[in-house]
């Protein structure tokens, strides 16, 4: 660690700026020497810092570099106003007055994979930061870290640069990775849309206090249960309702005042909204905004505070009618297309990602929370540990040898020093969604099909394992289905085996309409077959069991050990057939009943 060194007794700040100039092999000639005196003699570092951002700006830029050095080692703390008017050379300054802590930085930028303009803008935003707080750059926290960058930003503002505030967000976010994975703070800082996050914040100060105070409140609760994604579309709705009534009724100051006629014009407001699409909303977007309004309150008056609504507000048919559409997939050709696509793509991170997708059939957000223990070896193969998703639960998958090579291979390029844990790291952060689309649309380009999602794929590997034979059960599993409806899902898709069964019969209904006669028995598929043998075994008297024949049921048999339950021997053989079915399930209670009714059966025709 490189520390500035003390005065020495009667040693001066103008002797130790120029002692400091030379040991770091900077030109220290007359011109130098002299201007340096004069600063001293003339202003020095109390007078420097008595003065207005104003004057201080006004001093001739010859000082600067000196006003610069005091700034960095800690003899000075400078103004973000200063910065942002002025050139204040600290980047470079501090460069040569902590040449290790530059080194350090510098070197752990290089390997989180920043290039050399981003190396110098990071250390300059450490630099600012330290300077504003009075502190070595090694020695910078991240809240001072984040302090330095919105009164930065704010000093921006002021002096009518703000739109230069993008890129120093850019800077400081950069520098701030590099700095948590050196260890210098304890946590980067989170992206900022310091521009859209002000516009909200104004929005929400011009609504009525109590009407303001309920809504935040509401949002602040269930925010301690909910998604932060699902709490976002919360505040989304909920903020477009209040601007909602600030034009169709300013009087109204709380939750109290909301009347029916209020959810109505809101209806109307959302079906004439254009979209930012073209064209309106869309009416799962129009049922998204009622859903979350119709919550809210619901929530507000099962609360009981002190503003809740008056009634019932928003009725369940004020809902637009929701589609259900199947789940979109691409056929086998495509899917084989792409996946050589893939394969070819140069960078590494678009294999992982298309081969992960398609093969495994994670959603995208599971994808990219994969830790680098997610790999576990169960006996002799291994399997991969779904993170909690979308469902709140985890699951494990076994992982075939040619994905565990692709995450080998990215594994080996990881930066060793890395402090997290996630697999998808690239600069030292997390990769961003919008990377992961990247990669899908350039290698749809390249397979020359459509676009295709990361959830359309998942779909895909679905359909193509039950167009195989995998049973539901084992689908359910792989994709981590909290029930079998979500899974019965797939089986509405028209696949291979209807397609089978559809060509097999179409020659003999097609010789129907040429000439009408009467179907063979025989014309129908095996599977069709098969299905109407198993439905008339399991007939009711008012209809048919859905039940899937793979799954057994402890009920099956109830109807037959009723009391009330009356057979007669014209039920024998299929008494007999049901019996037969037990004893080859190895079914026995169920075995047992059909042989009691059989021998009931004997004993009366006895």
């Amino acid at each position: 660690m490189t520390s500035v060194p003390a005065l020495r007794p009667g040693q001066g700040l103008a002797d130790a700026y120029l002692e400091a100039l030379a040991s770091a092999g900077m030109y220290v000639g007359p011109p130098v020497v002299s201007v340096t005196r004069v600063f001293f003699d003339r202003i020095g570092a109390d007078g420097w810092a008595a003065m207005g951002v104003d004057e201080q700006c006004r001093l001739p830029a010859k000082y600067r570099r000196t006003v610069g050095w005091l700034i960095a080692t800690c003899r000075l703390t400078v103004s973000p106003e200063y910065l942002v008017r002025v050139p204040a050379y600290l980047g470079g300054i501090s460069k040569w007055v902590y040449p290790d802590e530059f080194a350090s930085f510098t070197a752990m930028a290089a390997e989180l994979g920043f290039g050399g303009k981003s190396l110098v803008q990071q250390w300059s935003a450490i630099a600012k930061a330290a300077g504003i707080h009075g502190v070595e750059p090694d020695a910078v926290t991240s809240e001072q870290l984040l302090d330095a960058r919105d009164r930065l930003l704010g000093a921006m503002a002021g002096a009518g640069t703000y739109r230069d505030g993008h890129a120093l967000a850019r800077d400081f976010h950069q520098a701030s990775i590099t700095a948590f994975h050196l260890g210098w703070i304890d946590r980067p800082l989170a992206r900022r849309a310091w521009n859209r996050r002000a516009e909200r914040q104004a929005l929400w100060d011009s609504v009525p206090e109590r009407l303001r105070r309920t809504f935040l409140d509401y949002i602040d609760q269930v925010r301690l249960s909910l998604r932060t994604s699902t709490v976002d579309s919360i505040e989304r709705a909920l903020r477009e309702f209040v601007t909602f009534l600030a034009g169709f009724d300013p009087d109204v100051a709380a939750v109290a005042d909301i009347r029916r006629r209020h959810i109505e014009g809101f209806k109307l407001h959302l079906s004439r909204k254009p979209s930012s699409k073209g064209g309106t909303l869309h009416r799962h977007t129009i049922a998204q905004h009622l859903g979350a309004l119709r919550t809210c309150f619901e929530r507000l008056s099962e609360w009981d505070g002190d503003d809740i609504p008056r009634g019932v507000l928003v009725f369940a048919g004020d809902f637009p009618i929701r589609d259900q559409p199947l789940p979109r997939f691409i056929d086998d050709a495509a899917a084989a297309r792409l996946i050589a696509a893939a394969r070819a793509h140069p960078d590494l991170f678009t294999r992982v990602c298309v081969e992960f997708l398609a093969r495994t059939g994670m959603r995208r957000g599971e994808f990219m929370a994969l830790t680098v223990d997610s790999v576990v070896q169960i006996g002799s193969s291994f399997w991969l540990r779904v993170p909690l998703g979308k469902l709140h639960n985890d699951r494990y998958i076994p992982l075939h040898p040619q994905l565990k090579a692709l995450l080998d291979e990215w594994i080996a390029q990881r930066p060793a020093r890395l402090r997290s844990d996630l697999l998808f790291i690239r600069n030292g952060r997390p990769i961003g969604e919008a990377m992961l689309e990247k990669a899908l649309t350039e290698v749809c380009e390249a397979a020359g099909i459509d676009r295709v999602t990361a959830h359309q794929l998942r779909h895909t590997l679905a359909t193509q394992a039950i167009n195989r034979g995998m049973s539901l059960e084992a689908i359910a599993a792989l994709l981590g289905h909290r029930s079998m409806r979500m899974t019965m899902v797939y089986a509405r898709i028209a696949d291979r085996t209807v397609a089978d069964e559809y060509f097999s019969v179409s020659e003999k209904v097609e010789a129907l309409y040429s000439a009408p006669r009467q179907l063979p028995a025989d014309a129908e598929g095996s599977e069709m077959t098969k299905l109407r043998r198993e439905m008339h075994q399991r007939m009711l008297g008012n209809g048919y069991c859905a039940r899937p024949v793979e799954l057994d049921c402890h009920y099956e048999s109830i109807c037959e050990s009723c009391t009330f339950f009356v057979t007669t021997i014209e039920f024998k053989p299929t008494l007999r057939r049901q019996r037969d079915d037990a004893a080859r399930k190895g079914q026995v209670g169920r075995q047992k009943i059909f042989d009691g009714l059989l021998e009931r059966i004997d004993t009366q025709a006895g």
